[in-house]
């Protein structure tokens, strides 16, 4: 990206849109995209934080941005090329979600960015459209046909083809509180590892550092931040926190690990619950992390000794084909499998530019590995599934037709706090239990 060096007083809104373009342009993860211009830029906190928000806000409300832009905009929609595009998504946001940013200077700034990267002959079309939508503001025009998924779509900014879906098994009330809460700033949830630290004493070091936190119901170490970087929070470098959902931390405490036991993860990559297992197991016993990279099989092994475990090991395969070695040897397998991923586009906004072609192959994909995962449980052992999305074909279908295809497995419910499983099964949803969207499922096989 071109811009001039010696305007550096719109650092963060430059690194955002460089963001943007490279998962627009190259298809990167946010979180990655973000990483990388926060080196590039040097960016200290403060602007790390902000050019976050505006790129995240924008995958996020990206439909509805583009809804008045649209409106208000003198050349037709597609006829805006998409990096000019960009910067009047920025703009719109911060005129309509960001309360703290003064509107002249959301103006002024996405017209100085403009300039800036050398779109000097496009600033008077963003300076315009930008005044027009900070003068409607308090009252802009509606988006036509509310009740319906075309309107959720554009409020909303998720693929239509979802909402569709959505509402075909759920009150339209239920999916605009979902497609509500996948637009709002995403909290960062810490895991303490109790084999260094206790709860109580990192709960101190964080209240030391002045940064706020709530205690996850039903999960001892479990904390829910409002934001921060990672690496910046108290105790990273020594290994006292890792980074997992509620939801996902839940799966392996209804799983009941304990001290000791034989564990495989079959899918295991960022390696989330391995290392969960790994602290419930007080680090003793065997646990084997599979994934079908090898890089991510290091990240595993980087993460496992940060945080000072020495049970894990890690092992390169696809979860698919089946390993003679681990043929009816393990009290627990795990498999995270892969998914659409629908559970968390809030923290993973990319993901609402999927189409629903691209998944159709996914449930076939599972189901083998469901099987192929069955094969290693021990009689009298547990067969944990789990993925991130929500819907059915991925979760519920795939549990009844496996339990009716392998009568030697049961259901088996659990119970976390106030969270109750239905039939072994558990489907947890941002708007009402404030974590990722998020299924598991565990499963007996009889002695």
């Amino acid at each position: 990206m071109r811009f001039l060096q010696n305007d550096m007083r719109n650092v963060a809104r430059l690194a955002a849109l460089e963001a943007l373009e490279r998962c627009r342009r190259d298809g990167a993860w946010s979180t990655a995209a973000l990483d990388s211009v926060t080196k590039k830029y040097a960016l200290d906190h403060r602007d790390g934080a902000l050019a976050a928000r505006l790129c995240l806000g924008v995958l996020q409300n990206s439909s509805y941005c583009d809804f008045y832009i649209d409106r208000y905009c003198s050349t037709s929609g597609n006829k805006i090329q998409p990096k000019l595009r960009d910067i009047l998504r920025l703009g719109v946001y911060q005129l309509l979600f960001l309360d703290k940013i003064p509107a002249r200077a959301a103006v002024n700034e996405t017209v100085a960015l403009c300039r800036s990267i050398g779109l000097e002959r496009a600033s008077g079309l963003v300076n315009a459209v930008l005044r027009r939508v900070s003068e409607d503001r308090e009252h802009l025009p509606p988006i036509p046909e509310e009740g319906t998924p075309a309107y959720l779509s554009i409020r909303y900014s998720h693929p239509e083809w979802l909402v569709e879906r959505l509402l075909k098994e759920h009150e339209y009330a239920f999916v605009k509180a979902f497609l509500a809460a996948n637009n709002e700033a995403p909290k960062l949830t810490v895991q303490v590892n109790t084999r260094k630290v206790s709860a109580e004493d990192y709960m101190r070091a964080l209240s030391r550092a002045d940064i706020a936190f709530a205690c996850a119901e039903g999960l001892d170490g479990c904390l829910i931040l409002e934001g921060g970087q990672v690496t910046q929070l108290p105790g990273y470098e020594e290994g006292l926190f890792y980074i997992q959902d509620r939801a996902a931390r839940s799966a392996v405490a209804a799983a009941g690990v304990k001290p000791g036991m034989c564990v495989l993860d079959t899918c295991a990559a960022p390696g989330g619950k391995s290392f969960a297992a790994a602290i419930d197991m007080e680090d003793t016993g065997e646990l084997v992390s599979c994934d079908i990279h090898e890089k991510k099989l290091r990240l595993i092994e980087e993460g496992a000794k940060r945080l000072g475990l020495q049970c894990l090991s890690t092992r390169a395969g696809d979860a698919r084909k089946l390993v003679d070695a681990f043929m009816d040897h393990f009290d627990l397998v795990m498999t995270d499998v892969p998914c659409s991923g629908l559970g968390v586009i809030g923290k993973r906004p990319e993901i609402r530019n999927k189409a629903e072609a691209e998944l159709s192959a996914l449930p076939g994909i599972q189901a083998d590995i469901l099987r192929t995962a069955s094969c290693y449980v021990k009689p009298g052992g547990v067969l944990l599934y789990s993925t991130c999305t929500i819907l059915p074909e991925e979760n519920q279908d795939q549990i009844q037709s496996f339990l009716k295809k392998n009568p030697q497995f049961e259901a088996a419910d659990f119970t976390i706090g106030s969270l109750r499983s239905q039939n072994g099964m558990y489907t947890f949803w941002p708007q009402t239990d404030g974590t990722d969207g998020f299924f598991v499922a565990k499963l007996k096989r009889k002695g």
